[in-house]
């Protein structure tokens, strides 16, 4: 039997394309459409798996990553069923990849205009912990009613004196909606402002698609009191290479006890080590 190009057939794709384009007209806006079913389960990245699918083509250059990693066990998998269907080229060089996807990290090398970045997203509905209904969520967002999601926020701080939200930090896009920028961690949140790739978001489980434009203002929700801020790994380097100012792993050796860290974007340590020549 012959295989269609890129996995999905073409009357499937070109209906994940007509969303992704209305998602980039209104950007931060969850546009619904219909996730077809793959060789992988759900909430293991059907959702951004079906937005390179259709967005491939045979002149691009493939990056997949896991969590910084372009080695783990769900990023060669992904990446295998791509290149299986396409026969596109890859790379682990975030600079010579036209198209990037990505669980749960933006990478540290910034993006370039004739590049897209496609995340996948779990939970897409940045209101959902405060209120379960799909149909009221909707409302709130025509509404522009997002006091459950700043409530949310100043009960943290209510009760631990500081905003606990680790991942899944709500932004807001272009002045207009409130998103979940996928579980990246606040570290990346300032990397979505004013970027020069288009980021496309894809919730395969939730079937919801979203992007944010090139050149978007998206910021972190916040109070004047207080502000946005990410993790700072300023006061420590990667035992690796002897960056500081990227995001890192916490790790212990298991042999002395020692805590260390890593950088986590691990295709972007090697860059660095290759210009510095101490590749190990």
């Amino acid at each position: 039997m012959k295989q269609n190009y890129a996995f999905l057939d073409e009357n499937s794709k070109k209906e994940i394309r007509r969303k992704t384009l209305k998602a980039i007209a209104i950007p931060g806006y969850q546009v619904p459409f219909a996730s077809r079913e793959l060789p992988i389960a759900r909430g293991w990245g059907t959702g951004g798996l079906q937005l390179t699918l259709s967005l491939i083509g045979q002149s691009d250059v493939l990056k997949v990553i896991d969590q910084g990693s372009d080695e783990s066990v769900n990023a060669v998998n992904i990446r295998k069923l791509i290149q299986d269907t396409t026969c596109v080229p890859d790379t682990i060089h975030t600079d010579e990849a036209t198209l990037i996807q990505s669980r749960h990290r933006v990478p540290e090398v910034p993006l370039e205009p004739y590049q897209i970045l496609v995340l996948q997203v779990p939970l897409p509905e940045p209101l959902r912990p405060v209120e379960p209904s799909e149909r009221i969520t909707k409302q709130l967002h025509a509404d522009r009613e997002y006091s459950g999601a700043w409530l949310r926020l100043f009960e943290q701080i209510m009760k631990y004196g500081s905003i606990t939200d680790d991942a899944d930090y709500p932004v807001l896009v272009n002045g207009r909606y409130v998103m979940a920028p996928s579980p990246i961690p606040r570290f990346d949140n300032p990397k979505l402002d004013g970027n020069d790739g288009l980021i496309l978001l894809g919730a395969g489980r939730e079937k919801k698609i979203y992007a944010i434009p090139p050149y978007t203002k998206v910021s972190s929700l916040a109070f004047d009191d207080h502000p946005f801020e990410v993790e700072s790994f300023d006061d420590v380097s990667c035992r690796e290479s002897g960056m500081t100012g990227v995001y890192m792993d916490e790790l212990v050796d298991e042999e002395t006890g020692e805590t260390y860290y890593v950088t986590n974007d691990t295709s972007y340590m090697l860059e660095q080590l290759n210009k510095a020549g101490s590749v190990r």
